[in-house]
């Protein structure tokens, strides 16, 4: 069901994940990503895969969460497995009329499809430890440099939080409309595609009339309070750097250079 996706989600917690600052978060989970594309060699694939499942572990979440945020993007992981499985030239394994599947292809897809699942779980565990409040601060301040050429750092980071919150909020609402529908012996996702796609219909326009009503409502309410993004705002909490974020940038610090000993040597 729908209430499954756990995309835009917090979950509380005391962990060191939990109370890192959120700039450092960020600014780790780049360098990262940035690593799972660029390190090739397969040792260190399994190095950042086990990296991976410790910060998961660490973050005291379950394993299942973050499969679970993974799922909705399943068959963009298997088309891309696919597409470099039959593209992919090589030693051939297999031969369904054109389509020759290699060694190579094997190996290329499961690498890139490993990547993916790498990016998509780590990205999905910086929302998991994170509220939005500390999100948005971390990405007004990251962006602040570029205010001295007019760059709306604020408010950026104020629409991508608040966009990212809706996510949970517009899954709960299709779920609750998609039940609301059934019950009423609306056959969706039921017949052909056509069929289907026809029967969406009775879901996507109150869906479309619920979302602009809420952002109607969030508008009016910030208009009440007379919000005006980014003109000397001041902030509650200040954002402090602690000895958790000092210890995380020490060993993710190690775990790059042993990416790129390993990457250099091997």
């Amino acid at each position: 069901m729908l209430t499954d996706i756990t995309l835009g989600q917090y979950f509380p917690g005391n962990s060191p994940i939990h109370n890192m600052d959120a700039r450092v978060k960020i600014v780790l989970l780049f360098i990262y990503i940035v690593a799972v594309f660029l390190f090739d060699n397969h040792i260190n694939y399994g190095i950042m895969t086990a990296g991976a499942i410790g910060v998961v572990l660490l973050s005291g979440l379950p394993l299942g969460t973050i499969l679970k945020s993974i799922k909705p993007l399943w068959w963009i992981i298997l088309f891309s497995f696919g597409i470099h499985l039959f593209s992919t030239p090589g030693e051939p394994i297999f031969k369904v009329w054109n389509f020759v599947m290699t060694k190579e292809g094997i190996i290329q897809g499961f690498i890139i499809s490993l990547r993916l699942v790498l990016m998509i779980a780590t990205s999905s565990l910086l929302m998991f430890t994170t509220s939005p409040l500390k999100l948005t601060d971390a990405l007004e301040s990251l962006m602040s440099p570029l205010k001295k050429i007019g760059f709306p750092a604020h408010e950026l980071a104020m629409m991508m939080t608040i966009a990212m919150r809706f996510i949970p909020t517009l899954l709960e609402e299709t779920d609750k409309i998609i039940k609301a529908q059934q019950s009423r012996g609306s056959d969706i996702g039921d017949g052909n595609f056509f069929q289907r796609a026809k029967g969406m219909i009775p879901v996507l326009v109150p869906l479309f009339i619920s979302a602009f009503r809420r952002a109607d409502e969030l508008a009016i309410a910030m208009e009440a309070r007379c919000y005006q993004g980014g003109v000397d705002r001041t902030r509650m909490k200040q954002q402090r750097l602690h000895d958790v974020d000092f210890w995380a940038g020490g060993i993710f610090s190690v775990f790059l250079i042993s990416l790129i000993v390993v990457q250099f040597t091997l």
